[in-house]
């Protein structure tokens, strides 16, 4: 079977792709200061940041909110827990609820962070003028409610995320 002119279309075509390549390159400068200066991965500094902003939530509030699922959302947890970053609590007569909050370390590390991730956001922006960059801003909040749509109404099979070939199967 030929490929069609359409099958061949590079990846570079695909809004998803270029969005997931400016991701990994422009990225990457958060990693390197979460995990090599404040000793955090992205995913934590995801939860710390949804934590600062939103206030206190439940485990499932914060999954849904940061956008991650509840396994590696419970895993980060753990993780910032026992790193004194974030405090589970119980509200008043309920023991079966959990709140997390930011601790005084937790809110430390976002305030001198924060300041560093919205540089880098600042200067990738700088190649935009100001209509430029308003209307990406525009544009992307439409994508992001477009997408969400689309989401919603999508009849899709649920992910696999068995290796191919694994003997468990």
């Amino acid at each position: 079977m030929t490929p069609t002119p359409e099958s061949r279309r590079p990846l570079d075509d695909l809004l998803l792709y270029r969005l997931s390549r400016l991701l990994s390159v422009a990225g990457s400068m958060v990693i390197r200061l979460c995990e090599g200066r404040f000793g955090i991965t992205r995913r934590e500094w995801r939860l710390i940041a949804t934590l600062a902003s939103r206030g206190e939530l439940s485990s499932s509030g914060l999954a849904e909110h940061a956008q991650l699922d509840r396994a590696r959302t419970s895993k980060a947890v753990g993780s910032l827990v026992t790193k004194g970053l974030i405090a589970r609590s119980h509200p008043v007569g309920d023991r079966r609820q959990v709140l997390l909050c930011l601790t005084g370390r937790g809110r430390d590390l976002y305030d001198e962070l924060f300041p560093l991730v919205t540089r880098i956001n600042t200067d990738l922006l700088g190649a935009l003028d100001a209509d430029a960059a308003r209307q990406l801003d525009e544009s992307l909040a439409r994508l992001q409610l477009h997408a969400e749509q689309l989401v919603a109404e999508a009849v899709l099979p649920k992910a696999d995320r068995r290796r191919r070939g694994d003997p468990h199967r």
